[in-house]
């Protein structure tokens, strides 16, 4: 063989041998590899991890729990223009390749050396679902081998939309948000339908780095990586250059606040997550369980409202106590956002309460930085609530200066700012349905985040003058009636009858009427007719009676106290007691999930609600009922709780005040046919709310706030007379007679009149 010819022919053959090696080399990988190769049952029989999410009974959704913000979407319902801005920034060639991109591989290569550097990946769809399903994601040749091979394997068994739907509905976008649904809801609080070309392209630019680059963490770097898909959109064909530039030219508003969550229900999702995870254990957070409670919108959002107001309704009566911490700024100038933000990092917002650390303050202005870089300058009435502790005659540790942490609230105009601060009281409202006891509106304190002690269910404390009516409803049954007449005069009692020590009740007024019919008793709050009404009946039985109202007897120890409500109780308890007067007298069960779904909408558990009506649930006597209701309502007319029926202008509101001794819990509970409701305010290391912080003045304007709201376009409506009650004509403490209802068995032939006593006192619990 000619030398000229062997120069030619051995690196040919060189070659060829080393490309028959390499070949084989790779037949054995392939052949050792690919048999190894995972199982694609987990993407044949795909189940992502779905949160537990909470609806209200009207189907808004209150809460969300789990790693994962996910909702899965099939690829027939994701919008054209979100495909093509995923296939523009990820994989172009996604329908035409095999599964690995060998032009795309290439082009890689190419820019990577021109560039002088790795600068352009070529990972395909493909390959993404391989690692995000099966593999790790370090950065080795190995595991680009099986990712490659993987990738092979799914497009050989799924077919290219099957392939897209997992990618669409898998792939981590920031703010753990998981598939592109569910970053449509993230950030732009919309769904997938409803996106612009702007949006579309701006969550197709996340996939490359999610958590560094997203719209909330670093807003221009993902601009940067939104105006890169638009051009490539356009590139390809996708949009046109008019829609590019309409895309560029949009101003995306993105939500801060990622939560979806729109109403505050947060006690009532904690309840419901509590109720899931004790009925389904396991997997309660991944299944995509929907948990629907019995809560209505419209009635939480007032009740929320209502409670708010009245608890900072109620702070602001008992004045200003100061910077809640200080913190040394030093030298930080008002344009140093960064230290700023990080002094007020350890104070989160309340709602509407926002941190500010104080820049500058005097008794005209106070300037004060708020997280994000805004200043905030307060002045005027803005500083009214807190100008005793501007003064430089103000406490040390409590004066408004340099480096304090004080809250701020935009006034009712949202027009300018306030000095507020974040109330020390707690308070609970809850209402249900008397008729099947499905709770409308729930709010277990002021601040969930601050305090998750749920005050509406947990919190056990006395119900004072509240708790009357069912000492009064126990008498009924002893043969009294609304017109029985009891001796309101002092009484005293030896420590061998209350259990304890020497008692010597008082009414809260400190006066006395002298002997008064039942219903004006009631009306007034009168403790000394409650305690001789109470003695009279027997306190074993009224004891055992009151546990037809759903009260545990143990939690009302069997001394005269009971008639000024010193046992135990929750708002829970009282709300169902109250509804049997509401309802004529039938005992529901409150209850706050009504069903719970799995991730294809079949029901697992259903609620089996109490109904009114059901004979099987009769608590107490119909007639009974009605005189209560009857005797209730007055107290909302010209009682203690007069303030209700002349805000909202009815007369078919029920309820009673309650107060108890030294002015520690103030409640208010009552109803309207078709809702019944109760209020509590106190602090949760029980002390003094302050003098004259009755429920009439404390707990009450949070029930009329809300009952103003659910009830402006219901109806007035009474309850039906039942067989067995008579009306008589009787002396009306002088004015003439007036009619009185009764048992028909226990109506009296005559009855004698009562001399009025001084009309001027005002009625206070």
């Amino acid at each position: 063989m000619p030398t000229a010819l062997r120069w030619v022919l051995y690196p040919i053959v060189l070659i060829v041998g080393l490309a028959a090696i390499a070949l084989a080399m790779v037949a054995v990988v392939l052949s050792l590899a690919y048999p190894n190769l995972p199982s694609l049952e987990i993407l044949t029989d795909y189940r992502p991890k779905v949160p537990l999410r909470v609806y209200t009974a009207d189907g808004y959704l209150i809460g969300e729990f789990g790693e994962e913000r996910r909702a899965v979407v099939s690829i027939e319902d994701v919008p054209a223009i979100m495909k093509q801005a995923i296939l523009a920034a990820e994989d172009e060639r996604f329908y035409q390749h095999g599964g690995v991109d060998s032009l795309g591989v290439l082009r890689a290569l190419f820019a990577n050396v021109v560039g002088g550097g790795k600068r352009q990946g070529a990972s395909t769809i493909t390959q993404q679902v391989a690692k995000n399903f099966f593999l790790s994601s370090e950065k080795t040749y190995t595991r680009k081998l099986y990712e490659a091979l993987l990738a092979f394997k799914i497009e050989h068994n799924l077919s290219k939309d099957e392939i897209f739907e997992l990618y669409i509905n898998q792939i981590f976008l920031g703010q753990r948000a998981y598939g592109f649904a569910a970053a449509a809801q993230t950030y732009f609080g919309k769904p997938l339908a409803n996106l612009t070309i702007a949006e579309a392209a701006m969550l197709a630019g996340l996939p490359k780095a999610p958590s560094a680059d997203n719209p909330v963490a670093r807003p221009k770097r993902a601009r940067i990586r939104q105006q890169y898909v638009l051009r490539r959109m356009n590139e390809l064909g996708f949009i046109t250059d008019e829609q590019q530039q309409a895309a560029l030219d949009q101003a995306l508003v993105i939500k801060r606040d990622t939560s979806e969550v729109r109403i505050h229900a947060e006690y009532v999702t904690e309840m419901a997550r509590q109720i899931a995870a004790e009925r389904f254990p396991e997997d309660v957070y991944t299944r995509g369980l929907r948990v629907y409670t019995t809560i209505l919108k419209k009635d939480q959002d007032a009740a929320y409202a209502s409670l708010r107001r009245g608890v900072l309704d109620y702070d602001r009566r008992h004045g200003y106590r100061g910077a809640e911490a200080y913190t040394d700024i030093g030298q930080i100038r008002s344009d140093q956002e960064e230290a700023l933000d990080e002094v007020l990092q350890d104070f989160q917002d309340a709602e509407d309460l926002h941190p500010a650390v104080v820049l500058q303050a005097d008794t005209k202005k106070v300037v004060a930085y708020r997280r994000g870089g805004e200043i905030v300058t307060l002045s005027g009435d803005g500083l009214k609530f807190a100008a005793r502790m501007i003064d430089d005659k103000a406490p040390p540790n409590k004066r408004l200066r340099r480096g304090a942490i004080i809250r701020i609230q935009e006034d009712d105009n949202k027009q300018d700012w306030r000095i507020v601060q974040l109330p020390e009281v707690e308070a609970a409202f809850l209402a249900a349905d008397p008729r099947d006891g499905a709770i409308r509106a729930l709010v277990g304190g002021f601040d969930f985040n601050r305090n998750k002690f749920n005050h509406a269910t947990q919190a056990w404390r006395q119900p004072g003058s509240s708790f009357k009516p069912f000492i009064y409803s126990a008498a009924f049954e002893k043969g009294f009636s609304p017109s029985s007449v009891v001796n309101d005069e002092p009484i005293s009692f030896p420590a061998t009858v209350t259990g304890s020590q020497a008692w010597e009740p008082k009414n809260y007024d400190g006066k006395y009427e002298g002997p008064m019919r039942l219903r004006r008793a009631l009306a007034r709050s009168k403790n000394m007719v409650s305690i001789r009404l109470l003695q009279a009946s027997g306190v074993r039985f009224v004891q055992d009676y009151v546990t037809r109202f759903g009260f545990e007897a143990a939690k009302h120890p069997p001394y005269l106290t009971m008639a000024l409500g010193a046992g135990s109780v929750t708002p829970w308890e009282m709300v169902a007691g109250y509804a049997v007067f509401a309802n004529g007298g039938y005992l529901i069960r409150p209850y706050i999930v009504s069903q719970i779904q799995d991730d294809k909408k079949q029901v697992l558990a259903q609620a089996a609600p109490t109904t009114a009506g059901d004979q099987r649930l009769q608590a107490i006597d119909p007639r009974n009922a009605f005189l209560m209701d009857s005797m209730l309502r007055d107290v909302t007319i010209y009682g203690t709780g007069a303030r209700a029926s002349a805000t909202l202008k009815r007369r078919d509101l029920a309820g009673k005040t309650g107060t108890t001794n030294d002015y520690v819990d103030a409640w208010f509970c009552g109803y309207q046919q078709t809702v019944v409701g109760c209020s509590w305010i106190g602090f949760d290391q029980p002390k003094n709310l302050g003098r004259g912080e009755t429920g009439g003045s404390a707990a009450l304007p949070t029930w009329i706030g809300y009952m103003a709201k659910v009830l402006r376009d219901v109806p007035e409506s009474f309850l039906p007379a039942p067989d067995g009650i008579v009306s008589l004509a009787v002396p009306d403490r002088g004015k003439g007679p007036a009619l009185e209802l009764f048992y028909r068995e226990n109506a009296p032939a005559a009855i004698e009149p009562v001399a009025p006593p001084d009309d001027s006192t005002q009625p206070v619990d």
